[in-house]
């Protein structure tokens, strides 16, 4: 397996939508030609076992050491769980925010003081949500190893983040490669696309549309 099959499955079943001349419009307001919703593997067996084995190699390969795995409120939590099987380790996942009821856990699940700790995401934007997660974690006594993703958009707001927090970060594939493996695209939205990553708030002002039709997705 490598990520050029992963990219393939992710357009395939329509997780990733690439839409370089009718944008989407994503929560923040920012236009963008590419929305990716990886909730969808859950429902492809097939592609789901394949993005284990994946996860489980990126593991082996850069976070031998874990103790234990952790998934993020709400999108990677299914694989965080299905990853932690296949390990045979503990698993636990982490809110957005601390409930507002009960104990107000922010950490659902038995975390050890000085587990070694990779945390599960679907898919890395502005990475923002990883780096709070991690330092939740480490709040708690963990020692977080670093961040493994199904998809990154590549953006360079993310890897300047990771850097300054000085977290790990791989995924099993990424924006540059499931857009050389877009073949219905033409070269001229490929380089859109190329365009966007360069600079997605300069794109989004260039390439305002109609609010009409318009599909608002979560960043």
């Amino acid at each position: 397996m490598n990520n050029q099959t992963i990219s393939n499955h992710l357009l395939t079943i329509g997780a990733v939508a690439l839409q370089p001349t009718n944008p989407f419009t994503w929560s923040s307001g920012l236009k963008s030609p590419i929305y990716c919703d990886n909730r969808l593997t859950m429902s492809y067996p097939k592609v789901r076992k394949e993005l284990i084995r994946e996860f489980i190699n990126l593991i082996n390969l850069h976070y031998p050491e874990v103790t234990a795995v952790a998934g993020t409120a709400t999108a990677g939590i299914p694989h965080a769980a299905w990853v932690a099987e296949a390990l045979d380790l503990p698993m636990v996942y982490v809110r957005s925010k601390a409930k507002g009821h009960g104990k107000g856990n922010r950490i659902e699940g038995r975390l050890q003081e000085g587990d070694r700790v990779v945390v599960i995401e679907d898919l890395i934007s502005t990475g923002g949500s990883s780096i709070q997660a991690a330092n939740a974690l480490k709040e708690e006594g963990a020692h977080v190893l670093g961040v493994a993703a199904i998809f990154t958009y590549g953006l360079k707001r993310a890897e300047d983040l990771f850097v300054e927090a000085d977290m790990p970060c791989h995924t099993i594939t990424n924006f540059n490669t499931l857009i050389e493996e877009a073949t219905d695209l033409n070269l001229r939205e490929k380089e859109m696309l190329k365009e966007w990553q360069k600079d997605p708030q300069t794109w989004s002002q260039q390439h305002e549309v109609s609010d009409t039709n318009e599909k608002v997705f979560k960043w």
